[in-house]
């Protein structure tokens, strides 16, 4: 694993420090959680973005326009 330094303001890790206590990690296992979101996000957009225009291509409404309580029917 490679190492890095990162610059932030002492009151920022303090928080930052603080935060990681309580909920049981450090700021090391934060930073690579949010490295790894960070890397993945335009690969989840472009997905998202594919099955957003494959259901586009298959569902059909016939033209109808639903109301806000329809579409939110269960």
């Amino acid at each position: 694993m490679k190492n890095i330094t990162l610059s932030a303001s002492e009151q920022l890790i303090e928080a930052a420090r603080q935060r990681a206590l309580i909920e049981h990690t450090t700021l090391n296992e934060q930073f690579r959680l949010w490295l790894e979101d960070y890397v993945r996000r335009p690969q989840q957009a472009s997905t998202a973005l594919k099955t957003i225009r494959a259901l586009r291509s298959s569902l059909f409404t016939g033209g109808r326009k639903f109301t806000r309580d329809e579409m939110n029917e269960r």
